[in-house]
């Protein structure tokens, strides 16, 4: 596990909800939209880390 990767998760997905808020003010689709996407990004490095994590214990 990757405390790093983890912490870089968190503030993308951060990072992406306050943008999609921004576009939900502001009415941009756009923003709304990569907003979005960067909260996927975030869940799919997540999911990454956790699978390193069950090969980890599985190997140790």
């Amino acid at each position: 596990m990757s405390i790093e990767d983890r912490a870089k998760a968190a503030a993308k997905n951060v990072e992406g909800k306050a943008q999609e808020a921004l576009g939900n003010v502001t009415g941009d689709p756009e923003d709304k939209a990569q907003g979005k996407a960067k909260q996927a990004e975030s869940e799919v490095r997540h999911g990454i880390e956790d699978v390193k994590d069950n090969v980890k214990k599985k190997l140790d």
